[in-house]
């Protein structure tokens, strides 16, 4: 066992069980489980993603590459879990990935002998012949062969949260320039937010034999904690990694909730996605160690010298008996002090500075290099080259020191670039990469922990004086200063492969081959290696990788520059991100105010823009949808129908540019519109194809109600939106949308008028409302708005008064409608109402039509300008070749019509190349006793009168049609007008 018999922060009053690769061992609270497995002397605990080469733990924190797990089991299973990050609690299982049948022998550990045929970019090279193969071998092969871990494949029934927080000052970290940052700003009044990714607050003050204000380190922090926890302005979140920096001082936060718990509590999420809106941040992150690129550098038993240290005095494990320190700084002293004051044997200590000063009691090898490791799942030795010549050395544990990295990641998230610090050899953030963000402490290059005190004190303090927030700057504890001291070694010539990222399985090899094919941009170089991708994303390999290849292209670090920082900082799972939104909560279910009603009357239901809409409304008797719909369709034609357009967007426009703003986002014109009248309207996007179509009704001289489909609804909003504040904000315009603060019913058919007549007071003849007429009227009482249109054909109107109003009317109305010989009509029949009179829905505006492929093109106004005005002059988008909307009507034997179906000459073999068009809309029509459809035919309304063959090779439909005009019914528009 490696667990020493006293120190460190854990409790061993408690034992925990827990097995790994269904092997039973034992930890206490406090451990995680890495540190665990390497008090049980498990240094085995995964493989690496290209060559299965065996992998040990490397780090004690979020950057691990290496010993990824999978937890819990079910649709629970959590992959790629970092052993480094989870929390040991009782019961937890655990599982290694990424090899088959077993850890210890790995049948896919193959592919390291193949090594040589599977250099970077391998698979740009290969898998390209014979073709056939690709779909039935390769990509199987490839994809089985791809990724670490696996899913489930089972919903995760385990729940989720998302969460909103604000403050004045969000603090990212909680080491020693975080703990000082907060306090300043805390006693000083700000609300402030202290967010730290490990469950333990202090960073590296837990992990150091160091005193702070004559203190320990790790006491320290506990008694600032303890401080700022009894603060009322003061939150503190643990176990919460900032995740990404977005604009206006926002941020993403996944907090793990319930994931060290075995099992969750009632309500209680396992972790829960916070946006967290803060007025200014500090970024007091820390920095991570990076490895020197030698050959055998991966092998379980070589780790970060700072992950030695963490383990030994935070959580009293030894990761070996036999030490040795590889190191070209001065922090890999410090780790070899620590081990020595605990015991352990450190056999070498290797500095790559030939100046380098034996002040330890213990071998120095000043000017060395590592040359060569041994052992194939697990270290035994190393191979050290000296200007003497070699020497072998007998270990089980190498700890390396690189140098630092400062965690630049989140202040690059905007766009912003680090910059090169030859002090540190590192890059270190750009001054106000992030608006309202201050850099403070070891994440800005200042690795002692004095300066790192004094860097958060400082950071607070500016941010107080730019908040207005008097403070008074609390006394700064004492602590050590020392100085950084490092002479970069990127990598080792020697035998063997030096390995850079070994998650990826990355070497100097790789990179040396990508600037040989000339990928020497750092993007390119990443993409052609996959150098910093996956879980870790580089945080110990990008600078070494960069490095490497900086040296082989003759540029520096800073003119080789960094690859690009994409959010999150560490995973996230997706569940969080959806928080309780999934399956039947994925999406709000929107009813309108019929909805009741129709489902007393047993209505099918069909989801349209998050609404559940009416389909159909099935009488007694009736057994098929087709049945209810032909009845519905003949009801609306022959007396009254009622039908809920609630759903409809309705966006209330206003103010004296009202009229402007309407011009330029329609593509016809509705400044001229008169007070009290209606007017159908064209909207395009700025690529001049058809966005959206819908009523404008004027009701004031500055007041404006608009209307959209019902899927487009948010779309248009969000147009609006950008029109007004980025286009034309000089515009005195102002717009809401009002789509639930008003029910909307269709009342139409020849007996519409009488219908409403004995609901609304006053006359509604065409003297009162004429056709597109609309006004205010009192509706049983209520004041509501009457809108003369139709989209039936029929006579019509559209009634609308306060939601809240809403499920009493439509019963009402249907209750008259069905007196008059009439009823409830739902979607079904509404869309074969709408065909059979020509009528668009966005199954024709489907983002791929003009103005003019619509038959509209007469309504894109020649006397002003508009969105998208331009862009539909172009010559390809009206004309001949243009496909043309075109009413189809069956004309042989075969008088199926399907949706989808192309549209072929009657002579032409069906195929791309003869393709005249497709269909879009089809139904059975009652009024005309065959089935019907819309569709774009090639120089269409050039050929009506023309006959078209419509396949569908899929469902085996080959139908002969009549190209006609797409007004099927009432082509003059009588019966509306009527």
């Amino acid at each position: 066992m490696s667990r020493l018999p006293s120190g460190g922060q854990i409790d061993r009053g408690q034992r925990l069980g827990f097995d790994f690769d269904g092997k039973r061992y034992g930890g206490h609270p406090g451990d995680t489980l890495a540190s665990a497995l390497l008090a049980n002397d498990v240094r085995l605990v995964g493989r690496s993603f290209k060559y299965h080469r065996p992998r040990g733990i490397l780090s004690a924190g979020s950057e691990e590459p290496n010993a990824l797990v999978e937890i819990r089991a079910g649709g629970a299973l959590s992959p790629n879990t970092r052993a480094t990050v989870q929390e040991l609690y009782d019961g937890l299982r655990a599982t290694s990935q990424n090899r088959w049948p077993s850890l210890r022998f790995d049948a896919l550990e193959v592919n390291d002998l193949f090594s040589p045929f599977l250099a970077a970019g391998f698979y740009y090279k290969t898998f390209m012949w014979p073709k056939a193969f690709w779909e039935r071998v390769y990509e199987p092969l490839i994809r089985r062969a791809a990724g670490l871990g696996r899913l489930s494949g089972k919903p995760d029934g385990e729940p989720y949260d998302k969460a909103f927080a604000h403050c004045d000052l969000l603090v990212i970290g909680a080491g020693p320039a975080g703990l000082m940052a907060a306090l300043t700003a805390a006693e000083a009044g700000a609300e402030v937010i202290l967010a730290e990714e490990d469950f333990a607050l202090g960073g590296r003050l837990l992990a150091e034999q160091l005193e702070v204000d004559e203190m320990p380190a790790a006491a320290w922090a506990a008694a600032t904690v303890e401080r700022l926890s009894a603060m009322a302005n003061v939150q503190i979140m643990a176990r919460t990694t900032i995740t990404g920096a977005y604009d206006g001082g926002t941020f993403g936060a996944y907090e793990r909730v319930g994931e060290h718990l075995g099992a969750l509590p009632p309500d209680l999420p396992c972790g829960t996605f916070w946006r967290i809106a803060a007025r200014r941040a500090i970024l007091a992150g820390g920095a991570h160690e990076r490895l020197i690129a030698f050959p055998g550098n991966d092998r379980p038993g070589v780790m970060l010298a700072s992950a030695v240290r963490t383990y030994l005095n935070r959580f009293a494990v030894t990761p070996g008996q036999r030490v040795a320190i590889y190191t070209d700084n001065d922090d890999g002293w410090r780790t070899a002090e620590d081990l020595l004051s605990a015991g352990v044997s450190v056999v070498g200590l290797i500095d790559s500075r030939a100046d380098a000063a034996p002040k330890l009691d213990c071998p120095v090898i000043a000017g060395g290099a590592i040359v060569g490791t041994e052992g194939r799942l697990g270290l035994r030795a190393v191979t050290v080259r000296t200007e003497s010549g070699t020497r072998r050395l007998e270990v089980d544990t190498l700890a390396v020191s690189g140098g630092w990295n400062p965690a630049v990641h989140l202040t690059c998230h905007m766009n912003g670039r680090p910059v090169w610090d030859d002090a540190i050899a590192a890059f270190v953030p750009h001054p106000g990469a992030i608006p309202g963000m201050e850099v403070a402490g070891a994440a800005a290059g200042r690795f002692s922990t004095h300066a790192a005190l004094e860097a958060g004190r400082a950071a607070a303090s500016r941010v107080l004086d730019d908040l207005s927030i008097a403070h008074t700057a609390p006394d700064l504890p004492a602590a050590e200063d020392a100085p950084t001291r490092i002479s970069p070694v990127w990598h080792v010539a020697g035998k063997g492969r030096a390995w850079i990222d070994l998650q990826n399985d990355v070497t100097v090899k790789d990179v040396a081959l990508s600037a040989q094919e000339n990928f020497r941009s750092v993007e390119h170089m990443k993409r052609y290696t996959t150098l910093g991708m996956a879980t870790d994303q580089g945080k110990t390999a990008n600078v070494v990788g960069l490095a490497v290849l900086a040296e082989l292209t003759g540029r520096t670090v800073e003119e080789t520059g960094t690859t690009t920082f994409r959010p999150p900082y560490s995973p996230v799972p997706i569940a969080a991100m959806a928080g309780r939104a999934g399956g039947s909560h994925f999406q709000p279910h929107r009813h309108p105010p019929s909805h009741r009603f129709s489902s007393e009357r047993r209505a099918a239901f069909v989801e349209a823009g998050l609404w559940h809409r009416a389909s159909f409304y099935p009488a007694e008797g009736e057994h098929h949808w087709r049945q209810s719909c032909d009845r519905e369709v003949r009801m609306v034609r022959e007396s009254v129908g009622v039908c809920d357009v609630t759903t409809l967007g309705k966006i209330d426009v206003q103010g004296p540019d009202a009229a402007t703003f309407l011009d330029r986002v329609y593509a016809n014109t509705f400044s001229t519109l008169a007070v009290g009248r209606v007017r159908y309207g064209l909207m395009l996007r700025e690529d001049g194809f058809v966005m959206d179509d819908g009523t404008t009704a004027r009701l004031g001289e500055q007041h404006y109600l608009m209307t959209t489909t019902t899927g487009a609804a948010g779309q248009v909003m969000d147009h609006l939106d950008f029109a007004a504040q980025v286009l034309w904000p000089e515009l005195d315009v102002s717009f809401i949308s009002v789509t639930e603060q008003w029910a909307q019913f269709a009342v139409a058919g020849p007996k519409a008028r009488e219908l409403l007549s004995g609901v609304i007071e006053g006359p509604v003849d065409d003297t009162a409302f004429p056709f597109m007429g609309c006004g205010p009227v009192t509706v049983a009482g209520v004041q509501g708005r009457l809108f003369r249109i139709s989209f039936s054909g029929e006579l019509g109107y559209e009634v609308a008064v306060p939601a809240r109003f809403g499920a009493s009317l439509f019963r009402e109305l249907v209750r008259r409608a069905e007196a008059l010989g009439g009823g409830p009509y739902g979607m079904e029949a509404l869309n074969v109402l709408r065909i059979e009179k020509g009528f668009l829905t966005h199954a024709e505006l489907h983002g791929r039509t003009s103005a003019d492929d619509l038959g509209l093109g007469r309504m894109v106004s020649a006397k002003k300008d508009c969105i998208g005005k331009v862009m539909a002059g172009r010559p390809g988008l009206s004309g001949p070749e243009r496909q043309q909307l075109v009413g189809l009507r069956p004309a042989g034997p075969v008088r199926k019509l399907v949706a989808g179906a192309h549209l072929f000459s009657p002579a032409s073999q069906p195929g791309p190349a003869t393709d005249d068009g497709y269909l879009t809309s089809v139904c059975f029509s009652p009024a005309l006793g065959t089935m019907i459809g819309l569709g774009f035919l090639r120089n269409g309304r050039a050929r009506i009168g023309e006959q078209v063959r419509a396949v569908d090779l899929l469902r085996e439909q080959d139908t002969l049609c009549d190209v006609v005009a797409p007004q099927f019914v009432d082509p003059e528009g009588e019966r509306l007008r009527g």
